[in-house]
């Protein structure tokens, strides 16, 4: 049986904080080059070293060969495994404690690349030394004590470094982090059934799931249990029962897996490498997933996912196979050497997608776990519209209410974070739900205190977080920008969240608008899914006679999510400078062009409108 202790962890740990020991058996490890690592269930102050397998010594031979001819990146891997950082952040920490080493002194290949497998993104060309932290919350559900956690981890770097960002994939990312302080960090995530490990490059990111799992009237699949057991298996190592698992420890690229709880598809199925959507067997009835494969967002291409016309019940079993079965076949036959076609839609590509669906089906089938397959199923056809996820709204619990909370480009303070966690505390339990979005939702919060939440400080007032958000503002979303990441060309979170706010004033619009922001061709920040995505870019401005370049955007419309997902690959305009009196008129147009906005008559009366629009003023 192929590798079934990987299952075995899934299965027997119904979620991320109950593991069921087995019996120690690394599967078909090629080599017997051992690394150490950490248990995390220590409460010791320097953690129990554990020997572990390298990635590497996953891989098969053929592998090896190509990854010796292949990219920078693994040729690192192969002089010193990814999963070295396992124990190297914690050696690393003490020498600088003890004055032995300083962050400048550590290899330049494990500041820039080894530690991201402890999740430890090195910003070095925005805070030198300082780095950005990034979990793993499968399904984005944390609660008030977590929260707090966060809070007290960066608030040692500042109000201006120290802060904490939801991210697009319903995750947390702390920034302003230093190796010193690394060891206690990821302690107290371990200590909390959380961890870093394994969360960046080349590693499998976070399991994105519905927000409103369990809370859900219109729910087809509840994905918290899914979303953990998949979590569990790319990193918790079944061996140690500790997290950093090695067998996925030497990827190709990053990967991506998204599992929808409904047909509002929250979880942007289109855009991961494993896409599961649920849908009810034609003839049995029985709920299961539809499979898309290989969507993702980079530099060089755009990709939608692909049907690969096949169906599996909505089992743990099922689930785990799969996504271990694909994981398997692109990791040891992915690309190598050329990164940009190192993701999961090159290798479906290379194969078909039906000769890639048969592969699928025959590695599941060599697990022998009597997992069913099928083709595609027809998927409902009823007419159906998306639900918003800010505001209030009814759970089918009786006497409980879902509150969506707007937090403006998914930044959170320290304050907020802590103001969260006491918010979670009085009204839903502790519980706390992350949106692919940048937001928040409080579930379970008792409907008679409903009127008392929204009454609250820390969502009235000067308070950025809000539930009574506009149509512009409620669904804005934005990349870290200029402020920390090197590759940005714009500084995005400030200027989203500015802007968005002037448009408010000034227009009106009768739905929901999702406005982008990416500093980057990369598209962290899903400008292609938008109704307006804003990608930073070149532009040319004419200062005394002569024309300058200044920062500037691409500007992509008509990205739809949902059953209706579309991409908008082609910019609508390009070479617009980030700038206020340039920038706002030309969003104010689009949305008066392709969404209908109209004019809010007390806007014209206010002197910055009056500056910004000029001549434009009847007009726009």
């Amino acid at each position: 049986m192929k590798v079934s202790l990987l299952l075995l962890v899934a299965l027997l740990a119904p979620s991320s904080h109950a593991f069921v020991p087995t019996t120690p058996s690394h599967g078909p490890a090629t080599t017997t080059t051992t690394t150490s690592s950490f248990a995390s269930t220590t409460t010791t102050t320097e953690p129990t070293a554990i020997v572990k397998p390298t990635g590497t010594s996953f891989l098969p031979q053929d592998t090896i060969e190509r990854a010796k001819t292949g990219s920078p990146i693994e040729k690192i891997k192969l002089a010193k495994d990814g999963t070295a950082a396992f124990v190297d952040v914690y050696e690393f920490a003490q020498k600088i404690r003890n004055s032995e080493l300083t962050w400048e002194q550590v290899e330049k290949a494990d500041l820039d690349t080894r530690l991201k497998w402890v999740g430890m993104l090195h910003r070095g060309k925005r805070t030198p030394g300082q780095f950005m932290m990034r979990l793993k919350v499968p399904n984005g559900i944390v609660n008030a004590d977590q929260m707090r956690f966060y809070a007290d981890c960066v608030e040692k770097y500042g109000p201006e470094k120290g802060v904490v960002d939801i991210t697009t994939r319903q995750n947390i990312q702390l920034r302003g982090v230093k190796i010193e302080d690394a060891p206690d960090i990821i302690q107290g995530l371990h200590d909390r059934n959380q961890t870093s490990f394994q969360s960046a490059l080349d590693n499998v990111r976070n399991m994105v799931g519905s927000p409103l799992a369990g809370i859900d009237d219109q729910e087809m699949v509840d994905t918290r249990d899914f979303c953990n057991a998949l979590n569990d298996l790319v990193s918790l190592d079944p061996v140690t029962q500790t997290r950093g698992n090695p067998y996925w420890g030497n990827l190709p690229r990053k990967f991506n897996i998204a599992v929808s709880g409904s047909r509002d598809d929250y979880a942007h199925t289109h855009i991961n490498d494993i896409g599961m959507q649920p849908c009810a067997h034609s003839k049995t009835g029985e709920m299961g997933f539809n499979i898309v494969l290989g969507g993702y967002m980079s530099i060089k291409r755009v990709a939608h996912s692909v049907p690969v016309d096949l169906w599996i019940p909505a089992t743990r079993t099922a689930v785990v196979t799969l996504s271990e079965a694909i994981l398997r076949i692109f990791r040891d036959e992915g690309e190598r050497k050329d990164r940009s076609k190192a993701r999961l839609m090159w290798l479906v590509e290379s194969y078909g997608v039906e000769k890639f669906r048969e592969k699928i089906v025959q590695e599941m089938a060599s697990y022998e776990r009597d997992v069913e397959s099928y083709r595609a199923q027809e998927p409902p056809t009823t007419p159906f519209e998306r639900r918003e996820l800010l505001g209030v709204h009814a759970q089918p619990q009786e006497g409980k209410m879902r509150v969506g909370i707007l937090v403006p480009v998914g930044r959170l303070s320290v304050q907020e974070c802590r103001d969260l966690a006491d918010l979670a505390d009085q009204y839903s339990a502790g519980e706390i739900r992350l949106t692919v979005e940048q937001n928040v939702i409080l579930p379970n919060v008792d409907q008679d205190k409903v009127d008392q939440l929204l009454k609250e400080p820390a969502l009235n007032g000067k308070s950025r977080m809000t539930v009574n958000a506009g149509n512009i503002e409620a669904n804005l979303v934005s990349c870290t920008g200029a402020e920390f990441c090197g590759l940005a060309l714009i500084e995005t979170k400030s200027n989203a969240e500015r802007m968005v706010q002037k448009l408010e004033e000034l227009v009106q619009v009768d739905r929901p608008i999702r406005i982008h922001w990416t500093g980057c061709p990369n598209s962290c920040g899903q400008v292609q899914v938008a109704d307006i995505g804003i990608m930073g870019g070149p532009a040319r401005k004419e200062v005394d006679g002569k024309k300058m370049a200044v920062p500037g955007c691409k500007i992509f419309v008509g990205g739809k999510i949902g059953e209706e997902s579309h991409l908008a690959l082609e910019p609508y305009k390009q070479g617009i400078p980030i700038e206020d009196d340039v920038l706002i008129p030309e969003l104010v147009e689009i949305l008066k062009n392709e969404f209908g906005a109209v004019d809010k008559e007390p806007a014209k009366k206010q002197k910055w409108y009056r500056r910004i629009f000029g001549k434009k003023e009847e007009t726009v």
